[in-house]
């Protein structure tokens, strides 16, 4: 369903990373990255390319996010009050894209965003097909009844290699999910290290 395969490892190869811990992963077998440059020695990372890496790890990791659109997802944490670094990967995490992959309706963030492009959910009853929607606490997120008998679907809620978060509140059979509350960071079960505080450090700067 995605047609960023190659290129969704090349981001796991360019981090050094398996960003999803995901088992395909190039990364599993050669930890360089990508291109012919790939295996040269890495000199030590300025404050900046720590803060710009940080950046592009979580941007990275939520799929086809434009540079405009994250941007634009810092900007509202900051005006909020509160942690701005909590309420950036609130906010992230509330995205439907985000919230249909924890459900693990799909396998990946990238089927994710087409999954939910292509029709196949619905919010409160009423298909949306904007993958950053952004979602409410309390907001229930379901499979439309057409795609449930999908085989992408059903290998994906059967498949062990994620577990649902708390903040996610799954009824498996029925393909319906609710969104339970905003996440904090600790709660959200990112396969590596993000930082966020990295972050706003790179765009506050």
């Amino acid at each position: 369903m995605s047609k960023r395969h190659s290129q969704k490892y090349k981001i796991d190869r360019r981090m050094g990373e398996n960003l999803w811990g995901r088992p395909k992963s190039p990364v599993n077998s050669r930890s360089y990255g990508p291109g012919q440059h790939g295996q040269r020695r890495k000199s030590k990372m300025s404050d900046f390319g720590l803060q710009l890496m940080a950046k592009q790890k979580l941007k990275g990791y939520y799929g086809n996010i434009t540079e405009k659109q994250f941007r634009r997802t810092y900007d509202e944490a900051s005006r909020r009050k509160g942690n701005t670094a909590e309420l950036l990967i609130g906010l992230l995490e509330s995205r439907l894209d985000a919230i249909v992959y924890r459900c693990k309706f799909v396998p990946t963030v990238f089927a994710s965003r087409q999954f939910v492009n292509h029709g196949h959910v619905k919010v409160n009853g009423i298909k949306v097909n904007i993958p950053s929607y952004r979602c409410k606490p309390g907001d229930v997120i379901e499979v439309r009844e057409r795609s449930r008998s999908m085989a992408l679907v059903l290998e994906a809620l059967e498949s062990p290699e994620r577990d649902v978060p708390d903040y996610v509140d799954l009824d498996p059979k029925a393909m319906k999910a609710t969104f339970v509350r905003m996440p904090d960071f600790s709660e959200v079960p990112y396969a590596v290290q993000m930082e966020p505080n990295l972050v706003i450090e790179f765009y506050s700067s």
